[in-house]
């Protein structure tokens, strides 16, 4: 049986992964900052994907266990509807250490696990607001270039632990009505996350390093 860690795992997106792959027969692995309030139908964990001391303990906890998709989800928007005005730079700081530096920690740390395993897939969640070639109306200072830095990081990582056959892909779930979303966005999390996992079920060593939308499209960087 295959097994899925899923970061983000309370709500939204990362909540319909674990329900997708948990209905698809997969073993899985969620986390989030508070798994009790959560109600999750898997095994849990608590994870602040930005605090290390908590990341060090969940190495500890999976010492040795095979994770064949490693699925870096958590991620924060906090200046959705600012336009052209910049944020704070405590905010933006704040953005870039948990959109773009905690999910490579995240994945070097499991490394280890993802190697062991048959799949062997890191996927990121990412945006293609992160896409530079992309953008053509401007704004959301933060949250565009912590997107932007978290597909440079992973692009490194691809290569780096190519020598390792682990696949490093960043997919973009698609505008999804979720509280970052909005109501107003086009896509069901349903929707999403099965265009996502359509995407996933068929990546081997070609696609890694590849910034792929929910509809198995390539985006731009």
């Amino acid at each position: 049986m295959p097994t899925v860690l899923v970061t983000g795992a309370n709500r939204g997106i990362g909540r319909e992964i674990v329900e997708q792959y948990g209905a698809a027969g997969w073993s899985v692995i969620a986390t989030c900052r508070d798994p009790d309030l959560a109600d999750l139908p898997c095994e849990t964990h608590a994870l602040d994907v930005g605090d290390g001391a908590m990341v060090r303990d969940l190495v500890r906890i999976l010492d040795g266990r095979p994770i064949d998709l490693l699925w870096n989800n958590a991620g924060i928007y906090p200046d959705r509807g600012e336009a052209s005005r910049a944020p704070d730079d405590a905010v933006w700081a704040e953005m870039l250490r948990v959109n773009s530096i905690a999910p490579i920690l995240v994945a070097r740390a499991l490394a280890d696990n993802v190697a062991q395993s048959n799949r062997r897939i890191m996927a990121f969640t990412t945006s293609r607001m992160g896409s530079i070639g992309g953008n053509t109306s401007g704004g959301a200072y933060a949250y565009r270039s912590s997107k932007a830095a978290l597909n440079a990081a992973a692009k490194s990582l691809a290569i780096d632990l190519g020598h390792r056959h682990i696949a490093v892909v960043l997919v973009h779930p698609g505008w999804v009505r979720t509280d970052m979303g909005t109501a107003a966005a086009t896509l069901s999390t349903e929707e999403s996350v099965a265009g996502m996992k359509t995407v996933l079920d068929r990546i081997g060593p070609a696609y890694t390093g590849r910034f792929i939308n929910y509809d198995g499209t390539e985006i731009a960087w």
